[in-house]
């Protein structure tokens, strides 16, 4: 983001004299920042998962509270605000509504940091239950896989025929591991795994992320 001009910088130290359209301004910062979430998130990650050094040390603060203050002054939205644009006011009130988005976009990296330790810490129990018991089908999680002759089963209804006889629950747990692991290297979120059925009623079982859009195919019925 490009650095606000020393106009935009005086013209956000201004606001409208009356109480209602600085408690206007203060709720429009806060929901404005809400729906930003994604924005946020993306220049979270943009950024190595770090916030930026410096004095403000914030990612959407000032651009938010730009974006707000220019629509407060919009003619169709605050006709009356025109009138009350030259009136200076307290800068504490606007470094406390700065304060709260800061706490607010703390608040949204926080929460996204504790859904990231809880995708690892599935992932690695995940993983762990593959290596200490019989393998588990990964599409219900609950079951165990059954291979027979190449056919691959599980009582929550997954069932892909005629695959080669050599498949065996070692070379699926192989493939499902380092299918698993390699997707961790770029996104620390758990996958998920699916049956679809394609041409030929071909069945296949495929894993997909929707944090980073991204599938795989794993098994394919051969024909």
């Amino acid at each position: 983001m490009a650095e606000p001009s020393e106009s935009s910088r005086r013209s956000l130290y201004k606001v409208v004299g009356s109480p209602p359209w600085k408690e206007a301004f203060r709720q429009g910062c806060l929901e404005r920042m809400k729906n930003s979430r994604d924005r946020l998130l993306n220049k979270y990650r943009q950024g190595g998962g770090s916030m930026p050094r410096g004095a403000q040390n914030t990612l959407l603060v000032q651009e938010v509270m730009e974006e707000e203050w220019n629509a407060l002054q919009s003619v169709d939205r605050y006709p009356e605000a025109l009138a009350q644009l030259e009136e200076p006011v307290d800068l504490a009130v606007l470094e406390e509504i700065q304060q709260e988005l800061i706490d607010q976009e703390q608040a949204i990296i926080s929460e996204y940091e504790k859904s990231l330790q809880f995708d690892e810490q599935c992932l690695s129990i995940m993983l762990a239950e593959w290596e200490a018991n019989p393998l588990i089908c990964p599409v219900c999680t609950k079951y165990n896989l059954r291979i027979t002759s190449g056919v691959v089963m599980c009582q929550c209804g997954l069932y892909i025929p005629s695959h080669s006889p050599e498949l065996t629950e070692q070379k699926l747990r192989a493939f499902l591991e380092d299918h698993i692991q390699e997707h961790s290297i770029h996104c620390p979120h758990t996958p998920e795994f699916l049956v679809t059925k394609g041409t030929e009623e071909k069945s296949s079982l495929f894993m997909s992320c929707l944090a980073c859009d991204t599938w795989a195919v794993i098994l394919e019925s051969q024909p």
